[in-house]
């Protein structure tokens, strides 16, 4: 389970038991896989995002909850590899993942996406700090 963050806890509560529990164990497996992470919550769009500042460029993936269940959002998830076709949406840069069961954060092809869209945003940081720095 991830790690108790009393604005979050109090977020999910509003959620029906099997939200939260899919909620809860992405958390987990996030925190995990996003290294040095934090979570940010964003109660009135209904998103926790993980990463590394507030701003949207500094999100590595969200977690979306609505009644019904949990998405997994990757910001940049329009340009990642995704040979399992498990990105949906039609948005330019946002695709998520559907999370119906707790198990499928935990499967290859979902730790897949979540490696590249790390992978994806150290890039862009480094990117960004070249042209800061001017090289």
């Amino acid at each position: 389970m991830a790690q108790a963050h009393p604005a979050i806890e109090d977020f999910l509560a509003g959620y029906t038991a099997p939200v939260r529990l899919i909620a809860h164990r992405a958390r987990g497996s996030l925190i995990k896989s996003v290294p040095g992470c934090s979570e940010i919550l964003d109660a009135k769009a209904r998103v926790i995002g993980f990463g590394y500042g507030a701003k949207y460029a500094d999100i590595v993936c969200v977690l979306i909850l609505s009644k019904t269940g949990v998405k997994l959002g990757l910001p940049e998830g329009s340009s990642l590899p995704d040979p399992d076709h498990l990105l949906q949406g039609a948005g330019r840069r946002h695709r998520h993942v559907p999370l119906t069961t707790p198990e499928l954060i935990e499967l290859p092809p979902v730790k897949a996406l979540i490696r590249e869209a790390l992978d994806a945003y150290r890039a862009r940081r480094a990117d960004r700090a070249s042209i800061r720095h001017g090289l």
